[in-house]
């Protein structure tokens, strides 16, 4: 059986870059170059690994997606095989043209018109001057420039220089593309037709290698997706296995982020340096003491009011804590998820007046949603010691966004025993980009002979 064929072959590849702002010189660069000492030399806090030691292989006529956060490595790599850059160690081959839509229109000169400016970026990426002419029209179509390309390009907006580097780059007619997060240099139909662009160049057997930030867009298009995390191979293969793998590691960090955030949040306020830490003791507060850090009264209006705490803390809140079906801490939910907010009292001395709050708001302070239990017909009888109240909310139906927490322990008249304004912070992530804050369980229903609609599932064409 024959080997099978790749369009692309990275092997052992690592870039190492030089930090600046180090006071470290050479005597002279051709000396550093010729020595072989201009990355030997520097001491590892001088350099910076962008990519280490990544191998991948790309099958002639195959999609394949590289992922990863901001700093990951993944425009480097893609730079690697367009060959902008050369790799500190390791080899790169690529069999065929290339053409490399990662910084559109770099080669166009802002004093002359857009046509000239195609038939210099069109030879530079390879064509002849008959075969510029030839795509001519078809590139000016595609751009949608017909009534501005005799326009001197610094005339352009930055959407109408974007799009005429985009054509060119894709009317090339490369066998290998090199796609880096190129997708937003138009509106929603230009959009569109760049997605139709890149299923016609699927159909046709081209090479296509994709960096973005879009993983319904690597599902669907992708054969196999390589997955990098600061610089070093995380994962690779099906689609779905590794954007799902990806998505859970984000979101563990993103529970990081935010619970180191809420800790700051709640330190500053007096309200404990953990969560679970008894806040009382943070505060140093008796009950009845000040109502607020530094005898400050509570706002008149707490739904405007900044992050705080305030209250006379004959009733205390020690802990809150957001958790998922499975019982344990969370920051970070699935739209649709269940999820119950945990919180622990304590009250010194028996009071008969209390009722509990939760507040639920956007990340822009309005309010999603709010309830206590006095609201809710729930008469107080006694609170001494400690006790638990659980907030139970079966489906946590809001679209994707960051909200923010407000817990409240207070008298039936609403003035405050334990007020905390905006110190828990959850993040609700859902696969579909619907607008607004509350996602309602809905269904669609279509009626008609003449009406046909198919649902899009991820990995599968349209």
């Amino acid at each position: 059986m024959s080997e099978p064929s790749y369009a692309i072959e990275a092997t052992g590849v690592s870039k190492v870059y030089r930090r600046f702002g180090n006071r470290r010189q050479f005597a002279t660069l051709k000396s550093a170059l010729l020595t072989g000492t201009l990355l030997r030399d520097l001491r590892p806090e001088e350099t910076f690994p962008a990519v280490r030691g990544v191998s991948f292989r790309v099958p002639r006529g195959s999609t394949y997606g590289i992922i990863g956060r901001n700093g990951s490595g993944k425009s480097t790599m893609l730079k690697l095989v367009a060959g902008i850059t050369k790799p500190t160690e390791g080899t790169v081959r690529v069999d065929g043209r290339i053409s490399a839509l990662i910084e559109l229109g770099a080669g166009f000169h802002p004093e002359i018109s857009g046509r000239e400016n195609v038939f210099i970026n069109g030879i530079m990426l390879g064509l002849t001057k008959k075969e510029v002419a030839r795509r001519f029209d078809e590139i000016v179509e595609f751009a949608e420039l017909q009534d501005f390309i005799d326009a001197p390009v610094k005339t352009y907006s930055s959407g109408m220089y974007m799009r005429l580097g985009f054509a060119v780059a894709i009317n090339v007619d490369p066998d290998v593309l090199l796609i880096d997060e190129v997708l937003a240099v138009g509106d929603e139909a230009f959009t569109h037709k760049c997605l139709d662009k890149f299923a016609d160049f699927r159909r046709r057997g081209k090479t296509i290698l994709l960096v973005t930030h879009s993983l319904n867009l690597v599902e669907k298009f992708c054969d196999e997706v390589l997955w990098l995390e600061s610089g070093r191979t995380r994962g690779e293969g099906d689609p779905r296995a590794v954007v799902s793998a990806y998505i859970s590691a984000v979101a563990k960090s993103e529970e990081q982020l935010l619970a180191a955030g809420d800790a700051r949040a709640r330190e500053t306020v007096g309200a404990g340096a953990e969560a679970g830490a008894p806040a009382g003791t943070a505060q140093g507060a008796e009950p009845g003491a000040a109502a607020g850090p530094a005898g400050e009264e509570p706002p008149a209006d707490m739904f405007k009011a900044a992050e705080g705490r305030w209250g006379t803390r004959e009733i205390e809140i020690l802990d809150v804590a957001l958790v998922g079906s499975d019982g344990e801490r969370r920051h970070v939910f699935q739209s649709g998820e269940p999820a119950a907010l945990r919180v622990s009292v304590r009250a010194l001395q028996r009071v008969d007046d209390f009722a509990f709050g939760v507040g639920i708001f956007n990340a822009e302070g309005a309010c999603v949603y709010g309830t206590n239990t006095d609201i809710e017909e729930y008469r107080s009888e006694r609170l001494e010691g400690e006790a638990e109240v659980v907030f139970h909310i079966d489906s946590l139906d809001l679209v994707e966004g960051t909200y923010k927490l407000d817990v409240a322990a207070h008298r039936r008249s609403g003035a405050p025993y334990d007020y905390h304004r905006s110190l828990y912070t959850f993040r609700v992530k859902s696969r579909v980009k619907d607008v607004g804050i509350y996602r309602p369980r809905h269904r669609w229903e279509f009626r008609g002979d003449g009406l046909e609609m198919r649902v899009r599932r991820p990995g599968r064409e349209e």
